[in-house]
């Protein structure tokens, strides 16, 4: 089974990799960008008795700080 993460930070929070992406695109003529957030993928090759729990845990564990970040999984 395969599981894709999404890892993006939460509303509020400063991101300063998605401002310096937003100048960089703003100096090459991109003009129309109103902001930038970035974020992170993650795409997990899971044995089958993998569960909606085992991956919920890895992703509290390890994959997001749930401080600052918010996650959300897609299973295929």
């Amino acid at each position: 089974m395969k599981a894709k993460v999404y890892v993006t930070l939460k509303n509020g929070v400063l991101d300063p990799q998605g401002r310096a992406i937003h100048n960089a695109l703003e100096a090459l003529g991109f003009a129309g960008v109103n902001d930038v957030r970035q974020g992170k993928f993650i795409e997990l090759d899971l044995a089958d008795g993998a569960s909606d729990a085992d991956i919920d845990e890895m992703c509290r564990k390890l994959l997001a700080n749930t401080v600052i970040e918010n996650y959300r999984v897609e299973k295929a």
